[in-house]
This record gives structure tokens, C-alpha cells and sequence, in this order.
């Protein structure tokens, strides 16, 4: 027995059909952000084929109650004819997403021609799967008397009323693909555009802080080296020590402008290397007080946060009096806040001078790292006394916590 042309060509059409698909797969793979949508265009495809078969074997059992027979496909045919458009529907997707809608004059033809190249082709697929079911089942279509009409008939393709109906249904379906692609496609592009606004903001935030502490680097050396040349002219041996402790301070000083947050005692340290250094220049006028650092609440602080501070307590505390100026360093926590105080004494009467690099310094990085959880105020608070205040949240792990801890100062 001789096999009909529907049996020699349906191996071929099953060859074309996966080669397609897997042309399909290739592309939508080289297509960078089109994976993630693949899974929404195939679950909505999956939709398109449930309810077309379902409506249309809806349809057909409403008119054969009515003695109606054979009007709509089958829904093994139906089903097929989706199988057969799934790669043409990804494939003019992933097209359609390449080519955009600007500028709009030119992308719009083009859209159009992938939606209309997609509808047309939806007919001859369904009839392809009646001939392919019908040769499945040994079976030959009401409309179809034989393999070689049959194959004819498909060849010459729908009638024309058949053919407009289905390419309608199937445009519009198409249409609704493209606007599901187009808002995926923009939240994606909006979610990617957050991601890099937010990764820059953090970039941004952490330049900044870099800048606002390299400004104090330059800014301590200077003073200190002010204060080791009054030392030179008429007491080497201290001069020679205080050398060493500027190095010190210097060591401990470009170690803490690499971290963003410290250890609250590891910034009391520094405070007191710093103070100790001022101390053996004015050693009969400056008294210093600074907690232990055993004795102080765990917490972490930003990095340097306390030194313009008492720096800027011992330079304006001895300007304009020859009197003794004492700087008292505090650190007190209550209800999740940590309260930072440097107060010292100054002249009596002495009105406030405009707000020098440091304190602007500490304001800044407070805004930077706070926003509006962390408070600075520097004034005075008496006659002869002058109180720098910083109110902050109580942070009691630092943020990368390991990482600092193997940095911190010893």
C-alpha cells in the first residue's frame, strides 16, 4: 500500500517545525533581558491555547444540540495549531522588542508587518493540524475525502471569510502579546534603572565621605606640625617625642579614614593621642578629660566624627585669653541615642566666629550618613563655655561589622 503525501511530508513538516523552534530558542538566548520575559510570553501563550480550545469545543457542543456538526476544529487541532505558532509568536516577540517603537514613523510599519505576518499564517496552521490529527487517527476530515485532496486543499488555503476571521482573532491576540512584552520590557528597563540609580547613589555617597575625610587629614597635620616646631627651638628631647606620637597619630589616622563607621573607643583613643600631643605644647594651660575607653557603651560612630571636634575646642578654647581652657570629652545613651559632647572653656564674652571646615566637616557627614535621625549643635552654653553636641541612633553592630573589627586600631 502506497503512502499518501500527507505521510511522506508530515516527517518533513515535523523536521521544519522543531528547527524552527530551536532557531527560536537561539535567538531569544542571544537576546540580553529577553530570557526573564520568555517565561511570561509562554505562560500567556499557554493561556491563548486553553481558552481557544475550550471556547471553541464550547461553541461546537452549543450547535450540535442543534444537529450543527463539524463547524469548529477539533481541539487536538487547535492545540496544535498553538504548538505551531508558539515559535512564529516568541519569534516575532523577541523581533518586535529588537526593533522598539522609535523613532515611531519607522518602527511602526514594521510592528505592524510582524502582527499581520503572525495573524495571516494562524489559519493555514489550524488546517495543518486538522491534516495532521486526521492522519494520526487514520482518519479523514469531513471536508477532506482523501490524502491528495486533502493535501490540495491545503495548498489552495482557507477560504477568504475563514481566513479574515482568523487572522482578526489572532491579531488581536497578538496585539495583547505586544503590550504584555512592552510593560514587562519597561519594568524591567525601569527596575534596571533603579538598581544602577541606587548603585551610583551608594558609589556617590561613599566618594563623598572619602572626600569629607581625606579634608581632615591635612587639616590635623598642619596644626600638629605647628605644634611640634614651637617644641624644636627649646626642647628637642620632647620635640623628638612628639614625632613619634604624630606618627602614631598619623597611623591611626589614615587607618580610620579607610572605614566609613569605628569602635566609639577606638575614636576615644584617638581623641586622647590627639590631646596628649596639644597637651605637651600648653601643658600648664590645657586639662584634658576623656572617658575610658572600658568604660564607654558599645557602639559604633563614623569614622573621625570626634576629632574636629576637640580640635576645634582646643584652638578657639585658647584664642583670645591667656587663661587655663579645659576640654571635657563625654558619651552618654539613652533611649537608643548616643549623645557625643566636647566642651571647653573659652574667654569670657568672646561672641562666636563663623564656623570653620570642621564643624561644617561634621555636620555634613552626618547628613551624608543620617539624614535627619542624627543631630550636630555647637554654641555657647555659658558665659565662658562652649558645647559641641552630636545626637545619633544607637549602633550598636557596625554595619560590615568583620571587616572593621579586623581593622580596627589596637
Amino acid at each position: 500500500m502506497s503512502a499518501s503525501p500527507l505521510d511522506r511530508i508530515a516527517p518533513a513538516l515535523a523536521s521544519v517545525v522543531g528547527s524552527r523552534q530551536e532557531r527560536a530558542a537561539a535567538a531569544v538566548a542571544d537576546t540580553p533581558g529577553f530570557r526573564p520575559l520568555l517565561w511570561v510570553l509562554t505562560a500567556f501563550w499557554v493561556y491563548v491555547a486553553i481558552s481557544n480550545v475550550m471556547y471553541a469545543n464550547n461553541m461546537q457542543a452549543s450547535l450540535s444540540s442543534m444537529k450543527i456538526e463539524h463547524v469548529f476544529a477539533p481541539w487536538d487541532a487547535r492545540l496544535l495549531q498553538h504548538l505551531l505558532l508558539y515559535p512564529l509568536f516568541i519569534l516575532c516577540m523577541w523581533r518586535s522588542l529588537r526593533t522598539g517603537w522609535q523613532p515611531l514613523w519607522r518602527a511602526l510599519p514594521i510592528q505592524l508587518l510582524f502582527a499581520l505576518v503572525f495573524a495571516v499564517l494562524a489559519a493555514p496552521a489550524l488546517m495543518l493540524g486538522e491534516l495532521l490529527t486526521s492522519s494520526w487517527y487514520g482518519l479523514a476530515d469531513h471536508t477532506m475525502k482523501g490524502g491528495g485532496d486533502s493535501w490540495k486543499e491545503f495548498l489552495t488555503g482557507p477560504e477568504i471569510p475563514t481566513w479574515v476571521a482568523s487572522a482578526t482573532n489572532f491579531l488581536v491576540t497578538y496585539c495583547f502579546g505586544v503590550a504584555l512584552l512592552t510593560g514587562f520590557a519597561f519594568y524591567q528597563r525601569l527596575r534596571d534603572a533603579q538598581l544602577r540609580s541606587a548603585a551610583l547613589e551608594r558609589a556617590l555617597t561613599r566618594a563623598h565621605l572619602a572626600a569629607l575625610r581625606m579634608q581632615l587629614s591635612p587639616h590635623t597635620l598642619f596644626n600638629l606640625l605647628h605644634t611640634i616646631r614651637g617644641q624644636i627651638t627649646w626642647d628637642p628631647p620632647a620635640a623628638q617625642t612628639m614625632v613619634v606620637q604624630l606618627g602614631d597619630l598619623l597611623r591611626r589616622l589614615l587607618s580610620a579614614g579607610e572605614r566609613e563607621f569605628s569602635r566609639l573607643e577606638d575614636e576615644l583613643q584617638f581623641v586622647t593621642l590627639y590631646l596628649e600631643l596639644q597637651q605637651k605644647r600648653f601643658a600648664d594651660r590645657l586639662t584634658v578629660t576623656v572617658p575610658p575607653r572600658a568604660g564607654v557603651q558599645r557602639a559604633w560612630v563614623p569614622s573621625l566624627i570626634l576629632q574636629p571636634l576637640v580640635e576645634n575646642a582646643v584652638v578657639h578654647g585658647l584664642a583670645g585669653h591667656d587663661g587655663a581652657v579645659s576640654i571635657r570629652v563625654e558619651a552618654s545613651v539613652a533611649d537608643e541615642t548616643l549623645t557625643l559632647r566636647v566642651l571647653n572653656t573659652i574667654a569670657p564674652g568672646r561672641t562666636a566666629g563663623p564656623a570653620g571646615i570642621g564643624l561644617a566637616n561634621v555636620r555634613e557627614r552626618l547628613e551624608v550618613q543620617f539624614g535627619g535621625r542624627a543631630t550636630f549643635a555647637a554654641g555657647a552654653v555659658a558665659p565662658d563655655l562652649w558645647e559641641a553636641q552630636i545626637q545619633m541612633p544607637l549602633l550598636r553592630d557596625g554595619p560590615g561589622s568583620g571587616r572593621t573589627d579586623a581593622g580596627a586600631l589596637p
